[in-house]
């Protein structure tokens, strides 16, 4: 039960399956498997033995972060005779569309609001910052929905901001699957909770230049600690191909769907739909904007074809 070790030097330290989960030290499990069911999305294989191996020690772990920068924070307040403000811990998902990052992100919330030191959780995606499609075929990137430059990044930057700042109501936008737009007016408020998790495609993007190359700040310079979930993109393009083929029984089912149009394609005609989704849009995304931010990240999940967490790295500082 140790973690492997290499030649090549590395910020990381990187743990097999079995190393990784010894680091669990006995916490009990809290999850059940009803609640596993609620929280995975479509397509993923979570089961309990990947709820106990992999992210009851990364919760744990998480536990340990949050009570140490909150003695961090109260120092540094001492000294600089300020009156404390109560700052959420927040915490950074990225990922490629369909690698799993939503069901990270909510089993994470789960598990950290069942710690007695974090037990308000809240759960923001950076769909939410998308800008409307309307604004989106106005600049002609609606065909590059998911880029960087599809965000409304000066408004998640000021949430993040006012997240950090301590104040007392924050609200975000809110975005529909169902009808692949910004939410009218929709809004949902976090009264400082303990942590916030922030999940979205670009999130460990590096801060962008100025026309005088100077650099801006950037999403991630408000993490605290944040996760990058990985796989083979083969893979990762198999499950989104699966998941496609599900949704045509589910979310496009429904008449009000924006993709209502896809329900009633054979197998073979949605695999070749998904298939150029991927090749012109997911694939290029990923391989030009996700994948670089992956180095960013506190700690890397690594899969395997299974869909289930074999290697995971952790940055030494």
């Amino acid at each position: 039960m140790t973690r492997s070790r290499t030649s090549v030097l590395s910020p990381y330290l990187e743990f097999d399956r079995t190393a990784w989960s010894g680091l669990r030290d006995s916490h009990p499990m809290s999850l059940t498997a009803d609640d596993i069911r609620r929280l995975r999305s479509t397509g993923d294989r979570l089961d309990i033995p990947e709820v106990e191996e992999i992210y009851l020690p990364l919760s744990r772990l998480l536990n340990i972060y949050v009570g140490a920068t909150g003695r961090l924070h109260r120092v540094t307040t001492d000294f600089l005779g300020e009156r404390p403000a109560r700052t959420p811990f927040v915490i950074g998902i990225a990922g490629s569309v369909a690698v799993g990052k939503s069901t990270t992100a909510r089993i994470l919330r789960e598990l950290l609001g069942r710690w007695p030191g974090t037990p308000r959780v809240e759960l923001v995606t950076t769909d939410g910052f998308l800008f409307p499609n309307a604004e989106l075929e106005r600049r002609d990137l609606l065909e590059r929905k998911g880029f960087p430059e599809s965000y409304d990044r000066r408004k998640l930057l000021r949430f993040l901001t006012e997240v950090k700042s301590g104040s007392e109501v924050v609200s975000a936008p809110v975005y529909s699957h169902l009808t692949y737009d910004i939410v009218p007016g929709g809004r949902i408020e976090l009264h400082q909770p303990d942590v916030l998790i922030v999940e979205g495609l670009n999130v460990l993007q590096p801060s962008a230049h100025t026309a005088d190359q100077r650099g801006t700040l950037a999403v991630s310079d408000f993490f605290d600690f944040s996760v990058y979930v990985d796989a083979r993109e083969d893979h990762i393009k198999q499950w989104y191909v699966e998941r496609f083929l599900r949704w045509r029984e589910t979310a496009f089912a429904d008449p009000d769907a924006y993709f209502h149009r896809y329900a009633e394609l054979t197998d073979e005609q949605a695999v070749a739909r998904a298939g150029q989704i991927w090749d012109t849009i997911n694939g290029p995304n990923l391989e030009q904007n996700v994948a670089p931010t992956r180095s960013r990240a506190t700690l890397v999940l690594r899969k395997d074809s299974s869909h289930h967490v074999t290697r995971v790295r952790l940055r030494k500082v």
